[in-house]
């Protein structure tokens, strides 16, 4: 049986972001559809929507009125249909009232240091799920310590990385280096380092960019 081509996706995201969550389980409806064509490699880059949020976050809803102008109603509209499209996908938000939004850098950290171990994706989703099902800070240490060793990586080795912040300035260089590629808005995918996708895409859509790269590979 001849080897099927790989198609490397990375994703530029941040765990605060609903769509990003929303355009990754679209991404696996897409992939779920072409698995006996071709193997994926899913590697996770940072972006930060609010770098200079404070540990203790803002609040939801004023946070999106202060930096976007939106009214109280439009909140609660656009939060409704981000709760619908995510169970549609599988996906819960439990957004009430009193959400907050909250800094992503030692996640992002955190993040970086998984890839080695091949567990960027199991941290990733289990961040989306602490911070919109579960309605916790993912910047608290202990939790984040909790998420790691939770997906199979040591706490302990977690913990030094974080508390020494041993891997923020490549977090940072790899946050540059998509902002220098024109990644202004997340969530991005990039196939193959050739093709970009801004937004949450549908499924078809997705798959017919993996489609035209394995028939580039095939060739």
């Amino acid at each position: 049986m001849p080897e099927l081509p790989t198609v490397r996706i990375d994703i530029v995201s941040d765990i605060m972001c609903p769509w990003c969550i929303i355009g990754y389980k679209k991404l696996e409806h897409a992939m779920s559809k072409m698995r006996e064509a071709a193997e994926f490699e899913i590697i996770w880059q940072p972006f930060e929507l609010n770098p200079d949020m404070p540990f203790e976050g803002e609040h939801l809803g004023e946070h999106l009125r202060d930096k976007y102008g939106s009214t109280k109603e439009q909140s609660i509209k656009s939060r409704q249909q981000i709760i619908e499209t995510g169970k549609a996908l599988g996906f819960e938000f439990r957004f009430n009232d009193n959400s907050r939004i909250f800094n992503s850098f030692l996640a992002h950290q955190l993040l970086h240091w998984a890839k080695s171990y091949n567990k960027q994706t199991a941290l990733k989703l289990a961040l989306f799920d602490l911070y919109f099902t579960q309605q916790q800070n993912p910047s608290e240490l202990l939790l984040l310590l909790d998420v790691a060793e939770k997906v199979g990586l040591d706490r302990n080795a977690a913990k030094e990385i974080l508390e020494t912040q041993r891997y923020a300035q490549a977090v940072r260089d790899d946050q540059f280096f998509w902002a220098e590629n024109d990644v202004r808005a997340v969530p991005a995918f990039i196939f193959n380092k050739q093709y970009l996708l801004s937004g949450a895409q549908e499924p078809q859509t997705l798959q017919d960019v993996i489609e035209t790269i394995i028939k580039e590979q095939t060739q």
